[in-house]
């Protein structure tokens, strides 16, 4: 009986594992505090991270010209302004 009831608590802890592991998204851990002023030409697009879900802390999300990615904190001065940079540019592209 014993060996029964443990086996079913590993099973059960294994599991638990399992459901956690699958529920981590892809999430801004940490903010950049600034952005060379030539890096910003190379921003092509932005996505706002919320509270919820697993991810912890607010962010923006850039995406750069070549696929990497830079969080920044939403309060911060040269995010707001990148982010009407981006903003304008994609405005221009869509009007042709």
């Amino acid at each position: 009986m014993k060996f029964i009831t443990l086996i079913f608590l590993i099973v059960i802890t294994c599991l638990c594992m399992t459901f956690s592991q699958g529920s981590y998204e892809d999430c801004c851990l940490k903010y950049v505090t600034k952005l060379r002023p030539s890096m910003h030409k190379m921003a092509r697009s932005y996505r706002i991270q919320k509270l919820d879900g697993g991810c912890n802390i607010p962010a923006i999300v850039f995406s750069m010209k070549r696929g990497k990615m830079f969080c920044a904190d939403p309060k911060a001065a040269w995010a707001q302004k990148l982010m009407k940079l981006i903003n304008r540019h994609n405005k221009k592209a869509i009007k042709g």
